[in-house]
């Protein structure tokens, strides 16, 4: 007997409905959310965040851990069926930034804001816990949720490593998950791809000493302002001539500071900034020509060069496999038009890079652009006055949610 070739394919029965589950969370969803925007903490010590996941999740079958050297939280649930255990992450921190937004749930501290959506997150992340919950018979292994302070230059999931969280459910986890919210993508959309998918970052500080004196008489001293300036532009040559051209490497000098009025010459002067790249070869070579390029150009000038460049996030670099599923789990899940593959790596920086250095796995971006927004233009993550679609963060609890039900199926 034969039929018709060109059908669709047929929905896993698995995922039917699950968009619908996770709409019906919206309200705790963001609530959850809301709540933890008003509170927002910076760094690896987040005890009023700490004690929201705990409030919204201690209902739920979960063996909760706190973390010893910062307020993580690693919460493991047991399937009914023995299998394997994943790991679903979301980050905890807040940005030092004054918010600007005139949400009517903004930030109560005039110092600290979720800029990031961080606090997208962990509420996505918390519902996720909540759905699963619900399909706890059907899952074959465990699922490890990883509540992570400290992403924002703090190494947090370097804390959590270190404590066990890749072995909470009492062997290694196989596979692991992260979602990061963003708004220069349309709302609802998830996008991802295999390979290096996000930048290491190290940043690099510079001192220039030279000799000091009156401004109208430069020959008498020794200026260190023209050897800093030199070198800001040596380091661009740097990257174009001696950086493969398939190899990105991005080096951008942020901050310059010496002197103190217009007619001293001074003694010192400072910069420092940032490196990117996407393979740890290329970071390699960066790391070791950068002091070289400054000291070479400060010997032209006849002025002292202390130049360090300090370790920061390695290269977040995705498993094909587990990219490409993901991929096909949100057309499947969230419908074809939800899932795009990602053209180009980001340049940012991102932790979870040490969780997939040590698992394979995958981290993908979830659109949250305000439908009376473009993306093109809409304020960005880390700016004070930038603000997520909400509704976005369904898609996200699906996602989650998802990966965990067709890894240990």
């Amino acid at each position: 007997m034969t039929g018709p070739t060109d059908l669709p394919t047929l929905p896993d029965a698995r995922f039917a409905g699950l968009l619908d589950e996770a709409r019906a969370l919206q309200t705790k969803t963001v609530e959850l959310r809301r709540e933890i925007h008003r509170n927002p903490e910076i760094g690896l010590h987040l005890p009023k965040t700490q004690a929201s996941i705990k409030a919204a999740i201690d209902d739920l079958p979960l063996e909760i851990v706190e973390g010893k050297s910062t307020t993580s939280l690693t919460a493991v649930l047991r399937g009914g069926k023995p299998g394997p255990a994943i790991l679903l992450r979301g980050d905890m921190d807040a940005l030092p930034l004054h918010e600007d937004t005139g949400l009517d749930f903004a930030s109560e501290d005039d110092d600290a804001m979720h800029a990031c959506g961080h606090d997208t997150h962990v509420a996505m992340l918390a519902s996720a816990a909540r759905l699963l919950s619900e399909h706890v018979d059907e899952l074959a292994g465990s699922v490890v949720f990883m509540f992570q302070p400290g992403e924002e230059g703090e190494h947090g999931a370097r804390h959590m490593i270190h404590e066990g969280v890749l072995d909470a459910a009492g062997e290694r986890v196989e596979k692991a998950f992260g979602l990061h919210i963003f708004t220069s993508a349309a709302s609802g959309v998830v996008q991802t791809r295999p390979g290096p998918i996000m930048a290491s970052a190290n940043s690099f500080h510079v001192t220039v000493t030279g000799r000091g004196g009156h401004g109208s008489a430069p020959h008498q001293a020794i200026d260190p302002v023209p050897a800093a300036a030199a070198m800001v532009s040596a380091l661009q040559t740097m990257v174009t001539r001696k950086v493969s051209v398939f190899e990105p490497a991005v080096v951008s000098v942020t901050r310059i500071e010496t002197g103190t009025t217009t007619n001293i010459i001074p003694e010192t002067a400072f910069l420092e900034g940032t490196i990117r790249t996407l393979s740890e070869r290329t970071q390699a070579f960066v790391r070791e020509e950068l002091p070289r390029v400054c000291e070479a150009v400060g010997a032209a000038h006849g002025v002292r060069v202390s130049a360090e460049v300090l370790p920061g996030y390695p290269v977040t670099v995705n498993d094909p496999k587990v990219a490409g599923r993901v991929l096909e789990l949100a057309a499947e899940v969230l419908g074809a038009g939800n899932s795009e593959f990602m053209e180009n790596p980001v340049m940012g920086a991102e932790d979870f890079s040490y969780v997939l250095q040590r698992v394979p796995g995958a981290f993908a971006f979830l659109g949250a652009c305000p439908p009376d927004a473009d993306p093109a233009t809409v304020e960005a993550n880390h700016s004070n006055r930038v603000i997520f679609e909400e509704d976005a963060m369904a898609n996200g609890v699906a996602m989650y949610a998802a990966f965990a039900l067709d890894a240990l199926r």
